[in-house]
């Protein structure tokens, strides 16, 4: 496993990571999370991604219960918060009072004092820039989180962070979790190279595609799969990108490599991105996606790459 740099922060991060989104504390068993995050730890992941809404509050809860195994400052926790967690009124969004709320049930959830990394998991229209920044400085003047960051946000959004937090004397956010694969690229016209101007750190989500960027829908859709199930993901289901997705599997077998270690590996070509975020639901998975730390691109497959996947740049 390699390690890179949360942007310009001196903390390091396994440039593949492990995500609770759909899994932990629903999609599988405890035992099989268990399973998962030892693998994980043994493959050299330090960096576990959740969120508050990720089962609501379940993810965390089942992380919690196995966190007393490990020395926590091996590892790196983040969590997020903004999406509505009951009906009431308040509990949602980015106001200094959800904020504070959220980071102490978070913690309680998980059993531990303090977050690594705090997201604001959407930006917050109702909510001034300024009272967020203020709050999160806040957070991290308390030793409740160690650095905050933004999940979506757009390059002006944050922009708006950092001017408030460069004139306020406050920690900026330093790192942005925006959706990034081979199949959707837009952070590449801004967000990537404001990021990168600013130290700002990317790990990325959804680095293959939901799963099409495996190749597990090549041949059609399996009932029992995510796109058999969830009716979210048709839009991506489409004849052209599966018709790419067949082609990235050619080109991955002449490599032998697997289409998502191939995805994977792309996705990690670029210096911008700290870590690519993977979910896994078998152990066999969570090796594969393992593996594409050691895979290196050529500048001919890198080419042959962009081939497939030419105006697909928006």
């Amino acid at each position: 496993m390699k390690y890179r740099r949360l942007g310009s922060a001196g903390m390091k991060i396994s440039e593949i990571s492990l995500g609770g989104w759909l899994t932990f504390g629903k999609g599988i068993e405890q035992k099989m999370t268990e399973n998962l995050l030892a693998m994980a730890v043994d493959g050299g992941i330090n960096f576990i991604d959740l969120a508050d809404i990720y089962a609501r509050g379940q993810a965390e809860n089942s992380l919690g219960k196995i966190l007393p195994n490990y020395k926590r400052s091996d590892l790196v926790i983040s969590s997020k918060l903004f999406w509505p967690m009951s009906d009431n009124v308040n509990d949602r969004g980015l106001s200094r009072k959800h904020i504070f709320e959220s980071i102490d049930s978070t913690l309680k959830r998980l059993g531990t004092d303090y977050l690594d990394i705090y997201f604001c998991h959407r930006f917050d229209p109702e909510t001034e820039v300024e009272e967020v920044v203020r709050a999160m400085d806040d957070l991290i003047r308390q030793g409740k989180i160690i650095y905050w960051g933004t999940s979506v946000w757009d390059a002006n959004q944050i922009d708006s962070a950092v001017k408030i937090a460069e004139k306020q004397n406050c920690y900026k956010p330093q790192v942005e979790q925006p959706r990034y694969n081979l199949l959707d690229r837009q952070i590449e016209s801004e967000l990537m190279p404001y990021c990168a101007g600013q130290g700002i750190g990317l790990v990325v989500w959804s680095p293959l595609a939901q799963g099409i960027l495996t190749g597990k829908y090549n041949d059609g859709v399996p009932p029992d799969s995510r796109g058999g199930k969830e009716s979210w993901l048709d839009a991506e289901l489409t004849e052209e990108n599966i018709e790419r997705a067949k082609k990235l599997t050619t080109l991955a077998g002449n490599l032998n490599i697997t289409p998502g270690q191939l995805a994977l590996a792309w996705v990690l070509k670029h210096p911008e991105v700290s870590s690519a975020i993977t979910g896994a639901t078998t152990l066999e998975q969570l090796q594969s996606n393992l593996a594409a730390s050691e895979v290196e691109l050529s500048d001919e497959t890198i080419n042959e790459i962009e081939k497939i996947m030419e105006n697909k740049i928006k």
